[in-house]
């Protein structure tokens, strides 16, 4: 991206939806060479409408946010958009009062933790033809080309990554479906029955291990099953939910985030989150977010997990990842969960299949 109408409508694929009345930061990291171009880092996301504190007070919280992610990225430059509908394009120098102060305040606060904010944008809407302006130079001006034939848009769905039209939708696609969760629930008291069953019948020989390997490939069956195009059913998705609660099934199904049927995978466990109820739809969240984490989606991750705190505030591995998406840790270094899934697997005697490095 070499201007800043390429960056801005390049914000819906960097974000993984068309943001509305936002603050989008974008960290440039250093080039690993010199000569090259800065690199497009982090990437966050602010709702201007929650803005309780006024402009400066809101520049604070933001700066306090962005400064440490860029303290870890050993970054020291940072730009920022701003879309918001009421907006109108400046006729003159200095005619960008709207949101003026925060970004005046925003780059100041980040100055004093040596990190400069080196350009800021602003934009009505991310649509083809909608003039943007600077907010730092009000004479430099432009006009959106079509977002969708970004080349970095072509580049995020040429990788499997859906572009949403707006933040609900990602919202909606977790969104309990309280029909399915009662048809499920119908069933979960004889589901917990038969788990309990094997379980003791795997023990008696002394041989737990049979009951967990047992469960982790119920689940796989189900996502050879989705794959195949064919959705479990109530019944199925009860026993789901009996197997997840298993913590070494759990744990081993990590790694099928980095799989060959990662896909597979993550849409069984949207439709477990749709379709479960309390610490179990808690548990299916988590396998989601995770899985939308690793793969670098980082917004359906953080919706991902905060329905599973939201149903489950005390959840370890939710805390623990929701606070490695909000300190901006990189996918990569949660590589580790997935080889431990891995390896709980391989002692079970079961191949994974293909895991991608």
């Amino acid at each position: 991206m070499h201007e800043p109408g390429e960056l801005i409508a390049a914000v819906p694929a960097l974000v993984g939806f068309v943001p509305e009345r936002s603050l989008v930061i974008v960290v440039l990291r250093k080039p690993q060479r010199s000569g090259l171009n800065s690199v497009v880092g982090p990437v966050l996301r602010f709702d201007l409408d929650r803005n309780p504190c006024g402009k400066r007070g809101l520049a604070t919280a933001i700066a306090s946010e962005v400064a440490p992610l860029c303290a870890a990225e050993t970054a020291t430059r940072v730009l920022a958009v701003i879309i918001d509908d009421r907006m109108r394009e400046p006729r003159a120098r200095g005619g960008a009062k709207k949101w003026g102060t925060l970004i005046t305040a925003f780059g100041r606060q980040l100055a004093r933790k040596e990190v400069t904010l080196a350009g800021a944008w602003a934009v009505s809407a991310i649509e083809a033809g909608q003039r943007w302006w600077s907010l730092l130079d009000t004479d430099h001006q432009g006009t959106l080309s079509d977002p969708s034939t970004s080349m970095v848009s072509f580049a995020y769905v040429l990788n499997g990554r859906p572009i949403h039209r707006t933040r609900s939708q990602l919202i909606d696609l977790v969104a309990q479906d309280r029909v399915s969760a009662q048809e499920v629930a119908a069933h979960l008291e004889d589901a917990l029955s038969a788990g309990h069953d094997r379980y003791l019948a795997a023990s008696r020989p002394g041989n737990p291990e049979r009951y967990h390997r047992r469960a982790l490939e119920q689940v796989l069956y189900q996502i050879a099953d989705l794959d195949s195009g064919v959705p479990p059913t109530a019944r199925q998705m009860a026993e789901l939910a009996v197997a997840l609660r298993d913590r070494t099934v759990r744990d081993a199904l990590f790694a099928l985030a980095v799989g060959e049927y990662a896909a597979a995978t993550e849409q069984l466990w949207v439709i477990l989150v749709r379709s479960l109820s309390g610490r179990d739809r808690a548990e299916a969240a988590v396998l989601l977010g995770y899985s939308a984490y690793v793969r670098g989606e980082g917004p359906l991750a953080g919706i991902a997990l905060d329905a599973a705190l939201e149903t489950d505030p005390s959840h370890s591995m939710a805390i623990g990842l929701d606070t490695a998406l909000r300190n901006g840790m990189r996918p990569q270094e949660l590589r580790r969960l997935a080889d431990h899934g891995l390896g709980i697997a391989d002692g079970l005697g079961i191949d994974l299949g293909p895991i991608h490095r």
